[in-house]
């Protein structure tokens, strides 16, 4: 098997000492002594910062920078970077060239080729062997200790929350720090699902919320403003409730001079008819109609049961024998069901409070955490995959994690950066 060397690997052997550190000298035959190996950096500048390294019985203080050819750093341009200034050693897997700062000197190099040991390099072909694999430890996930693992999920489940805070954020500060709105614009985001997301976010975002706040004493009146702004009001039917919506949103969108043409029309295909566009805008339409500073509740609330009564919600009384206008259907009323409050509390919800909670100062990792082990597992082709792997997810946050596992680790072969990852090499390597 040919041994294709990459930088992960190289962070790896020194981030966790994984090599022999005796008869330790530089390129230049000064002897070496790690004191600390420094903290690993996942941004831009050195791979490792506030190292501590004896050369030659003299204490250094300052970063180490990781390549595979010494040749990198000024294939990288590191030379005209006072980001690097302050490396004091160079680590290379092969050393081809003397590196030098700007006053002249050398930066001492260590060629850590030299002090790794076979097995660390046999476990790392086997971990990326080139065979097509689901994910790259898949022989071996179901042999990882349940420790490991349970505490790798949960670290990256409030990953997962903090890359969702982002959006959050830049919709914050959209909504100049109003979190009332920001908090119906992702519950619009929500309540369109995974195919009508990105529309019902943009109707939304077309509707600012002191009108959602204004028509919200009337449920009529907010069904004709979310409905008519995602276009479905448009041309003529011969539906009594068609026509008093279309009156209605047309008063409405001369009232507040209301636009849009930014709005994604919402699609049915593929749809079950209880997730149509039409039941989801009214059951919305519900919920802002009958439960006032929602916000407020929502981040008071801190148990399951507090949140599964403040999203009791049904679409009104028109949808009960309808899912299109002017089309009758059997008599159901369409409540919202308790795996879509599930779904809002997890992709809205929990967000929410945790960036929230973040802005105040605030650690709320505890309620989240006791929230979403309430909550049962996703099902979808990832969780079902990894389960068949070894039995591991049974609450929301574990399926919420392994969604992170899989997209930012597993896909992008960030293996020797996961707990698994690194617990998988390390078994080996003790054999």
């Amino acid at each position: 098997m040919i041994f294709e060397m990459n930088e992960d690997f190289l962070h790896y052997l020194w981030k966790f000492q994984k090599f022999d550190t005796s008869k330790f000298y530089t390129s230049t035959n000064e002897k070496l002594h790690i004191v600390n190996q420094g903290s690993h950096n996942f941004n831009s500048g050195p791979d490792f910062f506030n190292a501590q390294i004896e050369i030659d019985n003299q204490l250094w203080a300052g970063n180490v920078e990781i390549h595979i050819k010494s040749s990198d750093w000024y294939a990288h341009n590191h030379e005209l970077d006072p980001a690097y200034d302050n490396v004091i050693l160079h680590v290379v897997w092969i050393h081809d060239v003397e590196v030098h700062r700007k006053d002249g000197s050398v930066i001492p190099t260590f060629v850590i080729k030299n002090h790794t040991p076979k097995s660390a390099i046999t476990q790392y072909q086997k971990l990326f062997s080139k065979s097509k694999k689901w994910i790259n430890c898949e022989n071996d996930f179901a042999d990882v200790d349940e420790f490991v693992i349970e505490n790798w999920l949960e670290r990256l489940y409030f990953e997962r929350l903090q890359k969702k805070e982002t959006l959050i954020i830049s919709e914050l500060e959209d909504s100049q720090n109003h979190w009332e709105s920001l908090l119906f614009k992702m519950l619009c985001k929500n309540f369109g699902l995974k195919i009508n997301g990105d529309s019902f976010f943009s109707i939304g975002k077309s509707i600012n919320f002191s009108v959602v706040k204004k028509c919200s004493q009337d449920l009529e009146s907010l069904e004709a403003l979310l409905l008519g702004q995602a276009g479905m009001l448009e041309g003529d039917k011969e539906d009594q409730y068609f026509k008093a919506l279309k009156s209605k949103y047309e008063y409405l969108k001369h009232k507040f001079k209301l636009e849009n043409s930014s709005v994604i029309i919402p699609k049915y295909f593929r749809l079950r008819p209880p997730n149509f566009p039409t039941i989801r805008l009214s059951q919305l339409a519900n919920l802002y109609a009958n439960k006032t500073n929602l916000f407020s509740k929502v981040i008071a609330s801190e148990k399951l049961d507090e949140l599964y009564r403040l999203f009791d919600i049904e679409a009104s009384s028109y949808w009960n024998n309808h899912y299109n206008f002017g089309v009758p259907s059997a008599n159901r009323k369409k409540q919202i069901t308790k795996s879509f409050i599930d779904l809002l509390i997890i992709n809205t919800i929990i967000p929410i409070k945790f960036c929230y909670a973040r802005r105040e100062g605030r650690d709320a990792s505890e309620e989240i955490i006791n929230l979403t082990s309430e909550i049962a597992s996703e099902e979808n082709s990832i969780v079902k995959k990894f389960n068949s792997l070894k039995s591991i997810s049974i609450n929301a946050y574990q399926s919420q994690a392994l969604l992170q596992l899989k997209n930012e680790y597993c896909d992008k072969n960030k293996c020797l950066q996961c707990a698994i990852g690194n617990s998988i090499m390390n078994s080996e390597e003790g054999k």
